[in-house]
């Protein structure tokens, strides 16, 4: 069994593992073991495979259920609002709106967020969403709120690893990724669909 094991680096913005399980993980995901026929999108270049390795192999009936769903969905026509996956807990939130946070805000210390009770899953199917992931050295955890399942940050907006997300992969943000989401991008529109679902993060 692999174990959620973590060092801490200069400008650190995920765990840190081994190379043998960084490997390990890379060639799982590659095999697409994972994907159960699920074939619109693959884990975007900044997701921490071997966390995603784990996480699979703790709770596979949730994770195939999650592919399994995403799959069988015109998920361009599916209302927005919050839609059960049947026989599961788990529910799919499907975002219509504006990537929201600007430069000024990060720069202001605004919408940063950990879980951890559950995983962020996040998969843009229209427009392009910006993200920015916190450097562990240099970021600062506020008090846990356990109702919310959610932490928020003291960060350097200067050391903030940005990206953007867009059609054909997804992101996923597990308890070590303390990010931010909708952050604006360079696109002339921010308008943009997002499936975002919480699925449990298992010890």
């Amino acid at each position: 069994m692999l174990l959620a094991m973590c060092s801490a680096s200069a400008q650190t913005y995920t765990n840190n593992y081994p190379k043998e399980l960084q490997k390990l993980a890379a060639k799982w995901a590659k095999k697409g073991e994972w994907k159960n026929g699920f074939n619109k999108a693959v884990p975007a270049p900044t997701v921490n495979l071997v966390e995603f390795y784990i996480q699979y192999h703790r709770n596979p009936e949730e994770w195939k259920a999650l592919f399994k769903w995403l799959q069988s969905n015109d998920l361009l026509k599916v209302p927005a609002g919050r839609i059960p996956i049947e026989g599961t807990n788990l529910t799919v939130s499907v975002e219509d709106g504006d990537n929201w946070c600007s430069q000024a805000d990060l720069k202001a210390g605004k919408g940063s967020e950990s879980h951890h009770q559950k995983i962020d899953f996040m998969y843009v199917v229209r427009g392009t969403e910006g993200f920015a992931r916190l450097d562990h050295e240099t970021s600062t955890a506020n008090p846990y709120n356990a109702d919310k399942d959610r932490k928020d940050y003291k960060f350097d907006a200067d050391k903030l690893e940005q990206f953007t997300s867009i059609p054909g992969t997804f992101n996923i943000m597990f308890p070590c990724d303390w990010h931010v989401a909708k952050v604006k991008t360079q696109e002339k529109s921010q308008n943009l669909r997002v499936l975002v679902v919480k699925v449990n993060y298992k010890l």
